[in-house]
């Protein structure tokens, strides 16, 4: 399961569209139910908006890279390109992969895949 904490219900729309398309089951939440989601089951990895309007995205990075039993989940934040500070702070955080936000929508359907673990889309169901 992949989790995705973004608050820009256009753009979430666009991730889970893409989720569908590949094959990939996503749940969307925000940061404050993070961790208490990850301890109820298997999340293989966390999308997160670095720009997310809570301010707590780099905390939340930083929260799950510190604590053994989340340290292994794959992070992939994306951000506005023009801010590399933010990129930075991520990066000095934990955040696995960053990406600028025009870049993880042009490789969304890839590391949607790579995330779940699957190489190629699944086939559909007939």
């Amino acid at each position: 399961m992949i989790v995705v904490v973004v608050e820009d219900l256009i753009f979430l729309s666009k991730i889970q569209q893409t989720a569908k398309e590949v094959g990939v089951q996503i749940e969307s939440l925000n940061p404050d139910k993070l961790a208490e989601r990850i301890t109820r089951g298997t999340v293989s990895a966390v999308i997160i908006d670095l720009n997310h309007r809570s301010g707590a995205a780099v905390d939340v990075v930083r929260a799950l890279k510190s604590d053994p039993s989340t340290r292994d989940i794959q992070i992939t934040g994306f951000f506005s390109h023009v801010q590399a500070d933010l990129a930075t702070a991520a990066r000095e955080a934990g955040c696995d992969h960053i990406l600028a936000r025009s870049k993880f929508t042009q490789q969304l359907p890839e590391l949607l895949l790579q995330l779940a673990g699957e190489e190629t889309p699944s086939s559909p169901q007939v």
